[in-house]
């Protein structure tokens, strides 16, 4: 009988896990319903959210033309990215921020990709194994991730849209998934 009362309570709080990984971060979506565009702000930039705002957050999700994209502040400054990784279209707004060789990396939290925030480089640990002795180095794949340059202006924070005459690998899920919001955030 114990041991069907704990697996019941193991399955509750599993329950009440999946739905608050479900809700997940607070996701903005960036579309007026009257007019269907976004709220555009200085130069052409689109506007996110209040500074403040997100400084508590941390990072925030949004929505441009159907587009996800989460911005993060991290170590006092925003970076903006696209939503889905590179790899397989992971929820990149559910990963862990680490410190890469002095970089600031999201973790992919489906295959655990390494993004560099700053640059949306693709990181990987290798060796050369031509050296007598080879230890695991962290080494570039190249620019794998669309970042958005990101503007603040009186404590609004906007974000460039995208220049799409350039394409990343984060470009096939980013279409992939436009339009869905939180839906298919887990694999």
């Amino acid at each position: 009988m114990l041991d069907l009362i704990i697996l019941s309570l193991h399955f509750f709080i599993c329950f009440l896990i999946s739905i608050a990984i479900w809700h997940g971060p607070k996701d903005v979506d960036l579309h007026s319903s009257s007019t269907g565009t976004a709220e555009i702000g200085p130069d052409g930039l689109i506007f996110i959210g209040k500074e403040e705002d997100i400084k508590k957050s941390q990072r925030i999700t949004a929505n441009i033309s159907g587009r996800q994209i989460v911005v993060f502040y991290h170590e006092g400054k925003f970076h903006a990215l696209d939503s889905r990784c590179y790899h397989e279209g992971g929820p990149l707004c559910l990963g862990e921020i680490e410190d890469i060789n002095g970089q600031a990396c999201i973790v992919c939290p489906w295959h655990k990709f390494k993004i560099t925030l700053e640059t949306g480089e693709g990181l990987y640990e290798g060796i050369n194994p031509l050296e007598p002795s080879p230890t695991p180095q962290w080494q570039s794949k190249g620019v794998k991730q669309r970042i958005h340059k990101v503007t603040i202006d009186n404590g609004n924070i906007y974000v460039s849209p995208p220049d799409l005459s350039v394409s990343f690998d984060s470009d096939y899920f980013a279409d992939k998934y436009k339009n869905q919001g939180d839906l298919a955030m887990e694999k």
